[in-house]
């Protein structure tokens, strides 16, 4: 169950990504509030990204703290930017642009790098499961 919950994720933030990349007019459009829906499409695919480890992880792990910790930080992107920038069209100047820009790529980073090390002991654990490991010996 947990592994279609990470799949409908991993869809959700690839539908996200695509939708950015490919840009378009209703990115600009602004929601109850003003927030851009490219800027709700952005979290929502950072966030997605960062929930996909915290299912694919074992509870009490050290992977399982570090995805909390990371899919925490992903939640607080967003509000973080409209603190950061004063408006919700996440429009910067001054020092507070260059914050924002670390925040960002530090918090983009340690999502991706979290993700990566999810999906590397998912297969080292379904490569053990296989009996593969032992095969190989023989």
């Amino acid at each position: 169950m947990k592994s279609i919950a990470a799949l409908a994720l991993l869809m959700v933030a690839c539908a996200s990504v695509g939708l950015l990349v490919c840009g378009g007019d209703v990115l600009e459009v602004g929601l109850v509030g003003g927030l851009p829906v490219g800027n709700a499409v952005a979290a929502l695919a950072v966030t997605s990204i960062a929930g996909i480890p915290m299912l694919l992880s074992t509870r009490g792990t050290l992977l399982r703290r570090v995805a909390i910790a990371s899919f925490c930080g992903a939640l607080a992107w967003l509000p973080v930017s409209i603190a950061l920038a004063g408006n919700t069209a996440l429009n910067f100047s001054g020092w507070r642009g260059s914050a924002w820009l670390v925040f960002s790529l530090v918090l983009h980073f340690v999502v991706v790098c979290v993700l990566l090390w999810a999906f590397a002991v998912r297969m080292l654990a379904m490569f053990r499961r296989s009996g593969a490991g032992s095969r190989a010996a023989n």
